[in-house]
């Protein structure tokens, strides 16, 4: 596993993140795939971003999810790799994910509850965090 942690950088960790809220429901959506592409396509923190990695990290996140403390680890590779700075964009991408299908499911609501315990974000960020996610997925 150490050998995935030294060579995971920032952005590769806030992929890992929205593959596995996608992955909570054990079905990847189409309008998440595309939710996770919007973001790298058009988010400053993935300007230098090599999107060829979203397969491996793809890959890694499947992985992990076999084993059994298998969230643990990302939790754990996250934790080492992403600067704190960065966990509430971490949390606003996997809630703009949980929620491009127009409903969050029950798992990705426990996941995302995870994320938060595991990320220390703030309720009341993460309130408006969720929020803004809600506001941004509405349709007519």
């Amino acid at each position: 596993m150490s050998d995935i942690s030294h060579s995971l950088t920032p952005q590769d960790c806030l992929v890992a993140v929205m593959i596995a809220i996608s992955l909570s429901d054990e079905k990847i959506q189409t309008a998440e795939l595309l939710t996770i592409e919007r973001i790298v396509n058009h988010l400053p923190v993935f300007a230098a971003f090599d999107q060829d990695r979203i397969t491996q990290i793809a890959e890694i996140v499947f992985d992990l999810f076999s084993e059994e403390d298998g969230l643990d680890a990302l939790f754990g590779l996250v934790r080492d790799n992403l600067p704190e700075k960065l966990y509430e964009t971490a949390y606003a991408m996997a809630c703009d994910v949980a929620a491009a299908d127009g409903h969050i499911k029950e798992t990705e609501l426990r996941l995302l509850e995870e994320i938060r315990h595991e990320l220390n974000i703030d309720r009341l960020h993460a309130g408006a965090i969720e929020r803004a996610a809600r506001a941004r997925h509405l349709t007519t």
